[in-house]
């Protein structure tokens, strides 16, 4: 997903949330490491990307994960 983030819509993350592959990555990551989630969804829902982001950075560097976030990448341009 290379959109700026001001281009990225709340109705659209929620749709690709809502899809699948963003269904199975939520559990694929609540498995790994369900504090983590609970802390970057908090830091999120505040505003801080960021720290969102680098609360998850352990998490996103695996393949699978990786993968599954390729794909979303490509249903939020369909």
């Amino acid at each position: 997903m290379q959109k700026k983030s001001d281009d990225f819509s709340m109705q659209e993350a929620l749709r690709l949330a809502r899809s699948e592959t963003g269904q199975q990555l939520y559990a694929m990551l609540q498995s790994q490491n369900s504090d983590a989630v609970t802390k970057a969804m908090s830091e999120a829902a505040s505003g801080d990307y960021s720290a969102a982001k680098q609360t998850l950075s352990s998490l996103l560097s695996s393949p699978q994960v990786r993968a599954m976030l390729e794909q979303l990448g490509r249903q939020s341009h369909e």
